[in-house]
């Protein structure tokens, strides 16, 4: 018999046929067996033990979203992975599914032996665990191995040992002066259980919370774990240095960012030159420290050789920002071992206009090498400063982001800067002021002007033969005062003054 094919003189298939292509896929058996389930917490909690591992996420996330805390807390105890990402999961401020998780976690941690299913090592309370649940359909061992999560191969006996010290890890942001109900509760938690737990933070915000209630958030956590910090408020150099301890404990701290830190007018010198010694001394003691940003530290200033003598490692990026820097300190950072292979560097609003055009120069010759972005903004470079470091900074093969903004520069040297930065082929992120001829002897930018000059520019930088997107700020800027301001597009600063 010759198989055929109905098909209408219109392509369309059968009505019977095109009705039965348009019903919807029928749910998973494994999918009807997790509704049924959570029907009956007892029938679930009878049933760990012969579950299919792949039904165990998907279940979880049922019950942890539809608050069945019975077969939460059974399914936490059985656990076939090694790591519960539980933080995207948690819906604030309802915190009576993650109270069941740790309750569940106590009759873990108590037991002498466990269930041969669970292999729960890692609580991870971040907010990071969205692959590893978006898996839930067709969820597969191999899928979950490339997470890091894939279910340990079961021992052949029915029990295994107890519980060892499990990894908590959380991100911190203290920005209030008081603990939120969600962390106060975890903490409370997690005091009563210090031998067993290991709350791990590798990334730490500080904002408004008092050092006394910070130090007390820190006792609890494994400090060498910390990767990250950032201090962004205002704190005293005194409230610093009684930070330093726990600053010093970081040990395995890569990126480190602090901002605002102020003296105190009544303090004696010698009890300041105390507290600087606190903190810069720390630095001995973060091996593996490879980004530094300081803004505003005024503390600093006099004392920045100090700290530099007290890197251990080199730097990837240093940020020293609006603050004020002497002559001998910027000729010791250009001779410091451990700024050699910097990839940023960021001087922006470090007034450098009395300095010799030499110790630029040798700074950048320092970097030429590893260098990928450069930040001068509102340094009081002068025309010869910047004329004198444009044969090292044509040397910067890896240069991509370069800014001068906020600088008074004349056109004769924007010609000679582009012309010497024509070579750099990585350069893509150009940020220029516009320049001095754009602007009145009072200072007011004359738009008319300006636009002239960016199509001198634009015919130079079509002369030198390679396309190149340069952005222009006027600085001050009319509208958004001192700050610097970038447009959208290049090379015309869109920012005008009202009629």
């Amino acid at each position: 018999m010759v198989n055929s094919k109905r098909v209408y003189a219109n392509g369309d298939l059968p009505v019977h046929q095109s009705l039965w292509m348009s019903v919807p896929t029928p749910p998973r058996l494994l999918d009807l067996a997790g509704m049924h389930l959570l029907r009956e917490d007892a029938l679930v909690c009878s049933a760990l033990e012969f579950l299919p591992t792949e039904l165990f996420p998907p279940l979880f996330m049922d019950a942890f979203h539809g608050r069945h805390i019975k077969t939460l807390k059974a399914m936490v105890q059985a656990w076939p992975f090694v790591c519960l990402p539980l933080g995207s999961l948690i819906d604030l401020p309802h915190v009576g599914p993650l109270q069941a998780v740790l309750e569940a976690l106590d009759v873990l941690l108590a037991q002498k032996v466990c269930s041969r299913r669970c292999k729960l090592r890692v609580l991870d309370l971040r907010n990071t665990g969205q692959s590893f649940w978006s898996m839930r359909s067709g969820a597969s061992t191999h899928g979950f191995s490339s997470l890091g999560m894939a279910p340990v191969a079961e021992q052949s006996s029915r029990t295994h040992q107890p519980l060892a010290p499990l990894k908590v890890y959380i991100e911190l942001c203290l920005k209030k002066r008081t603990l939120d109900n969600f962390l106060t509760y975890l903490l409370r938690w997690m005091e009563q259980r210090k031998a067993s737990i290991h709350l791990c933070c590798k990334k730490l915000t500080i904002f408004a919370m008092p050092v006394e209630n910070v130090t007390k958030v820190l006792n609890m956590v494994q400090l060498d774990c910390v990767q990250e910090l950032q201090v962004n408020w205002i704190w005293h150099l005194s409230t610093l240095a009684k930070f330093a301890p726990l600053l010093g404990q970081m040990s395995n701290m890569q990126r480190l960012h602090l901002s605002r830190i102020h003296m105190s007018a009544l303090e004696k010198q010698e009890q300041q030159e105390q507290q600087v010694v606190q903190f810069t001394s720390q630095f001995l003691k973060l091996h593996h420290l490879q980004d530094l940003y300081l803004d505003s530290p005024s503390f600093l200033e006099g004392r920045l050789d100090q700290m530099l003598r007290f890197l251990r490692t080199p730097l990837d990026h240093l940020a020293i920002t609006n603050c004020q820097l002497t002559e001998s300190e910027l000729t010791y950072l250009s001779q410091c071992p451990n700024i050699r292979q910097l990839k940023g560097l960021d001087l922006s609003g470090v007034a450098i206009t009395d300095f010799s055009p030499e110790i630029l120069h040798i700074l950048l010759e320092q970097v030429a090498a590893s260098l990928q972005e450069l930040n001068l903004e509102q340094c009081g470079i002068t025309d010869s400063q910047l004329e004198s470091i444009l044969p090292v900074l044509s040397c910067c093969s890896q240069l991509r982001t370069f800014s001068l903004c906020g600088n008074v520069l004349s056109m004769a040297i924007m010609e000679k800067l582009l012309s010497h930065t024509t070579g750099l082929i990585n350069l893509s992120d150009e940020f220029y002021p516009a320049p001095q001829e754009s602007y009145s002897p009072h200072g007011v930018l004359h738009l008319g002007q300006l636009a002239q000059l960016r199509d001198k520019l634009i015919k130079i930088i079509q002369d030198l033969g390679r396309p190149r997107a340069i952005w222009l700020s006027s600085s001050p800027c009319p509208r958004w005062g001192n700050k610097t301001f970038y447009p959208e597009d290049p090379f015309l600063c869109h920012c005008y003054l009202s009629a």
